[in-house]
């Protein structure tokens, strides 16, 4: 065990890193030294700088040798995640007596989780909106998710359905595990996609050595994910290549989409954790004059939730439900494609007539 000194009010602890974990990453060490602190809490400290091995910040991934002087700061345990009522807009797009389908923007989480702050973990979330404005939901998810089938990733946009009460939501589970409810994105891509239409068949498991991502490496544990998608345009334009496509998702992975693009080495374009750039540059226009370039720059990812369908789970009624593509992307197409394309202006769901002609990439 590591020689550990709590200083006063707990709110740092200095560990001598001992010589048989020569050879350990920083946060593996971590997270065996600092008792009851969870992996995930260790590579948020790491993260926000709150570590410091021989009084500097470090990666996680760091290699120890051993004998090094490690200083934990900041609130190492966490208060317990809540989920409350919160006077938060919704933009509800159809609701019954049974469930309810919500528009939800990108920046807001589905329900509590990872943050700097107890706030920022337990507050501002779907489900403390949802709490404060159905007065009932359904509860088989637990305490902190009430009404959550399914979910979508903080940075993406869209739809999302939500139960009332159990045995809609039994219902709901089962339609997508048995892929009758049919979820369809629209992504902007990084690049040119190879073909115009494509199945994308790799499993997905979480990746063994960054806990934040997901992978289609092989892994013990990896689970059956296929992904559709269709060009919907192909732009060229004076940042460079992009695809807009159109995907449709028989499985539910987390970060499905997301991982399956960047596997193809076509990341959601502002997908910084798969590979996107963190800004995105203009060409330059001369290979001789050095002349400052035109940046832009996503705060989320370009990935939006627009179309559901499913047969109503007690009536059996259609129903097919779309969400136009937000502002912010509308406008960020606009910027891309410059002042000679006509702007993109209260875009409706981009559509795209079917083909029948589909590659498969299998991994």
């Amino acid at each position: 065990m590591p020689e550990a000194e709590n200083l006063p009010e707990n709110l740092s602890q200095s560990l001598t890193v001992p010589l048989e974990a020569a050879g350990w990453r920083l946060d593996q060490f971590l997270a065996g030294a600092l008792d009851g602190v969870s992996r995930s809490r260790v590579q948020l400290l790491l993260d926000q700088g709150e570590v410091l091995v021989e009084g500097k910040r470090e990666k996680a991934s760091l290699k120890l040798r051993g004998g090094e002087s490690v200083v934990v700061t900041g609130q190492q345990q966490v208060a317990p995640l809540e989920a409350r009522p919160e006077d938060i807009p919704l933009e509800i797009v159809y609701e019954d007596s049974e469930l309810a389908v919500v528009n939800k923007p990108a920046g807001m989480m589905v329900h509590a989780g990872s943050g700097a702050t107890d706030e920022a973990r337990s507050g501002g979330t779907l489900v403390n909106a949802l709490l404060h404005r159905f007065a009932s939901l359904s509860s088989i998810g637990g305490e902190l998710r009430p009404g959550i089938v399914h979910r979508l990733d903080k940075e993406t946009s869209g739809l999302i359905v939500i139960a009332k009460d159990d045995t809609i939501h039994e219902a709901l589970a089962e339609m997508f595990a048995g892929r009758r409810m049919t979820k369809t994105y629209i992504a902007l891509l990084q690049g040119r996609l190879p073909e115009d239409a494509a199945t994308i068949q790799a499993p997905i498991s979480r990746d063994s050595v960054r806990r934040t991502r997901m992978t289609t490496r092989r892994l013990e544990g990896a689970r059956h994910a296929v992904s559709h998608y269709r060009v919907v345009e192909r732009l060229e334009t004076r940042f460079g290549a992009f695809t807009l496509a159109r995907v449709r998702i028989e499985t539910g992975r987390t970060h499905q989409i997301r991982v399956h693009m960047a596997s193809i080495s076509h990341p959601v374009v502002g997908d910084t954790l798969y590979g996107a750039p963190e800004k995105i540059v203009a060409l330059p226009l001369s290979t001789t004059r050095k002349a400052a370039r035109e940046v832009l720059a996503l705060d989320r990812n370009f990935l939006h939730s627009s179309e559901l369908e499913f047969a109503h789970p007690t009536t059996g009624k259609l129903i097919h439900l779309e969400s136009p593509l937000p502002p912010e992307l509308t406008a960020f197409l606009a910027e891309l494609r410059g002042p000679q394309r006509e702007r993109v202006a209260n875009a409706g769901p981009v559509r795209l007539s079917e083909e029948s002609h589909l590659e498969t990439y299998e991994n």
